[in-house]
């Protein structure tokens, strides 16, 4: 009998309703925070405009995707902050209050004043809410990344990771999408820039409520229950005499010397892949605006239709490493992305049509995600569970806080709309090096979540 096997044996009990609404609430609560932090992207032009007004429209834009990157640079900070508590208390409860609190600081973005009614505060303003949504998305990185895949069995994993990581966020974008739909259509034109980019927003309290609503009834995952179980009972055998064994915090444990190198190849992976989808799903908005032209209705429609492609390609890149292995999956998709995703930017602008523009931009974006779909697991599979949550949340933040930096810098070195294209071509193939060499690197981790180390029980 395998490892796995033994260690799966030990488990609580676990019903199949139980493992089915951990997959769930971890799918819509990445989903819910992706929602609202798309919301920015697809309101990008006109935020640029009220809140970072320039004369060169590129700065303008700049400004606005910098402000996103300000969010994810305090992810790592949540994930600290929230991905600890996980590890200590359980996944439940960061959740809920992480998700919460993603949803009312977007709802905010909404009463925010903008730069002709109160001038410099309005930017100030704008960045300080960015600085408070990024430590709660960080939290939910941190509780959501890991009870779906705790919870559900082997042979399940690779999907459930590519349906959490790829999507989730493309659920997100999907509900994004509706969203800007319907908005576009109740303040068409001009109301937009008044009211429509507001409600927007807005929406984001729908998201806390849902999340509260969901999350209540969640049950923590049998692994960290098991963890849990041998705390308790260890902590019972102790003798009253005997000498009391201070356990380490996992963020200490995460950067001692047996994690540290494990937590800087990691990153690696997640550069390359948070890049990627940044690149490609998270600029996608704001390039058939600017170079496709493409009107409010038949960019909504196109982007709608991309984020169902991003849900597909990532459960089937994810389920693809159960079958050939975590390590092989990233060395295969990386050698696509290298050559694919830099020809689809260069073919975008070539499009004759807005049907062409549209199957460019679904492969694009189903591309973009599926890389870094296996990425959850394996992030997963290299830590214990008594460190999990803390070395999965740090390790995906942390990349993709640098991968969101890529649109703001893609923004800056582009000189006008017209050399984007070549600009995200440079730079997606780039990015893919760097995510082909970590998957060269790291280990293969299949089938090693089970495997909990001695450590756990400290």
């Amino acid at each position: 009998m395998s490892v796995a096997a033994q260690n799966g044996a030990a488990l609580p009990a676990v019903d199949q309703r139980q493992v089915m609404g951990a997959v769930a609430a971890s799918c819509l609560g990445w989903a819910l925070d992706l929602f609202d932090l798309f919301v920015l992207l697809f309101v990008a032009p006109v935020v640029g405009r009220l809140f970072f007004p320039s004369e060169h429209a590129m700065l303008s834009l700049a400004a606005v995707y910098a402000s996103f990157a300000v969010t994810l640079l305090m992810r790592p900070l949540g994930s600290a902050w929230f991905g600890s508590y996980a590890d200590r208390h359980g996944r439940k409860g960061a959740m809920i209050i992480a998700v919460v609190g993603v949803g009312l600081s977007t709802a905010a973005f909404g009463v925010l004043p903008t730069v002709a009614q109160v001038g410099l505060v309005a930017p100030i303003l704008f960045l300080v809410l960015r600085l408070v949504q990024g430590v709660f998305v960080g939290g939910v990185v941190a509780s959501t990344h890991t009870i779906g895949t705790e919870s559900v069995a082997p042979k399940y994993r690779g999907a459930v990771s590519g349906l959490i990581g790829g999507g989730g966020a493309g659920l997100g974008a999907l509900i994004a999408s509706l969203t800007y739909l319907a908005m576009s259509a109740l303040f068409p034109g001009a109301a937009f820039e008044v009211w429509g980019w507001r409600c927007m927003f807005f929406t984001g309290i729908i998201s806390s409520v849902l999340g509260l609503f969901v999350f209540s009834s969640l049950e923590e995952s049998p692994l960290w229950k098991k963890l849990a179980a041998e705390k308790a009972a260890k902590a019972a055998a102790q003798k009253l005499d005997a000498p009391v064994e201070v356990a380490r915090s996992p963020l200490r444990t995460l950067f001692s010397s047996d994690y540290r190198s494990i937590l800087l190849v990691n990153l690696l992976l997640t550069i390359g892949g948070g890049s990627g989808y940044y690149l490609t799903s998270g600029y996608l908005p704001t390039f058939l605006k600017v170079v496709s032209h493409a009107p409010n209705g038949a960019a909504a429609a196109i982007l709608l239709i991309c984020s169902v492609a991003v849900v597909i390609a990532s459960v089937a890149a994810g389920h693809l490493s159960t079958f050939i292995g975590r390590r092989s999956a990233f060395i295969w998709l990386g050698v696509i992305r290298l050559f694919a995703l830099p020809a689809l930017f260069l073919l975008l602008p070539t499009a004759q049509s807005i049907t062409m523009i549209g199957v460019y931009a679904v492969i694009l974006s189903a591309l973009g995600s599926a890389g870094y779909a296996p990425i959850l697991i394996f992030l997963n599979e290299r830590f214990p569970t008594a460190i999990r949550a803390t070395g999965t949340g740090l390790s995906w933040n942390i990349g993709f806080a640098i991968g969101g930096m890529m649109p703001t810098a893609v923004s800056l070195v582009a000189k006008d709309a017209s050399e984007l294209p070549v600009t995200l071509a440079i730079f997606v193939g780039a990015i893919s090096v760097i995510f082909l060499t970590g998957a060269f690197i790291v280990p293969e981790t299949r089938g090693r979540l089970d495997q909990v180390a001695a450590r756990d029980a400290v």
